[in-house]
C-alpha cells in the first residue's frame, strides 16, 4: 500500500482525475457484469422453450403466470405481446417491440461512460506528461544547469501519469468490447426467439394475421 501511495504522489496533480476515472470505470464494469451476466437472467431461447412447454401442457393462463413471475426482461417483452394475442400478429409484434425498447434500455446503460473513460484516461495521462516535463525544464531554468536530481521528479511525474492513463484505458476498452458483444448477441437471440414464438403461435392458431 505504501508503494502505491508513493507512486500516486510522484504522479503529481493529474493522478487525482485519473483516480476518479479509475473508480468510475471500475464501478461501471462491476455493474455491467452483474446486469449482463446475472440480472439479464435466462437466455431468450430458454424462456421461449419454457413458454411453449407450458402452453402445450397447461395452457395460456399458466404461460402468462410464468411470465409474470420471471424477472428476465425477455419474459416481460413476451408477456406484453401475449396479453394482446387476441388482437392479431401485428399488434403483438408491435407491443413486443415497444416493450423491448423500454425493458432492454438497461443493457446499454453506462456504456457511453466506458467509452469516455477509455478516451479520457490516456489524454489525462499525456497531459500529466506535459506538466511533468514543464516542471523538469523549469527546474533546469532555475538552477541554470542540468542535474539529474533536479529533473528526476518532473520526468518521473511524466512517465507515471502516462502509464497510469494507459493502465486505466486498456481494461476499460477491453470490457467495453466484451459487453458490446454480449449485448448484440443478447438482442439477436431475443429477436430470433420471439420471432420463433410468434410463428409457433400462428401455426397453432392462437395468433392470427389479422389486425
Amino acid at each position: 500500500m505504501g508503494g502505491l501511495v508513493d507512486y500516486f504522489n510522484k504522479g503529481g496533480p493529474m493522478m487525482w482525475p485519473l483516480l476518479v476515472l479509475a473508480i468510475i470505470g471500475l464501478a461501471i464494469v462491476f455493474e455491467r457484469l452483474i446486469t449482463l451476466y446475472i440480472r439479464a437472467g435466462k437466455k431468450p431461447s430458454q424462456i421461449v422453450d419454457q413458454v411453449i412447454d407450458l402452453f402445450e401442457n397447461q395452457g395460456m393462463e399458466e404461460v402468462l403466470d410464468y411470465l409474470r413471475r420471471e424477472p428476465s426482461p425477455v419474459a416481460k417483452v413476451i408477456l406484453h405481446g401475449l396479453e394482446r394475442v387476441e388482437k392479431g400478429r401485428l399488434v403483438v409484434e408491435e407491443a413486443m417491440a415497444q416493450k423491448a425498447a423500454s425493458e432492454l434500455a438497461f443493457l446499454d446503460r453506462g456504456m457511453v461512460y466506458l467509452t469516455a473513460i477509455a478516451t479520457l484516461a490516456p489524454i489525462l495521462g499525456f497531459l500529466g506528461t506535459v506538466t511533468g516535463m514543464i516542471r523538469a525544464f523549469q527546474a533546469i531554468a532555475v538552477a541554470g544547469e542540468v542535474e539529474p536530481s533536479l529533473v528526476a521528479g518532473g520526468i518521473s511525474e511524466a512517465l507515471i501519469t502516462t502509464a497510469t492513463g494507459l493502465i486505466i484505458a486498456a481494461p476499460v476498452a477491453f470490457f467495453y468490447a466484451v459487453f458490446t458483444s454480449r449485448i448484440n448477441g443478447f438482442l439477436r437471440s431475443m429477436e430470433e426467439a420471439t420471432n420463433g414464438l410468434v410463428e409457433y403461435l400462428l401455426e397453432r392458431g392462437v395468433l392470427t394475421e389479422g389486425y
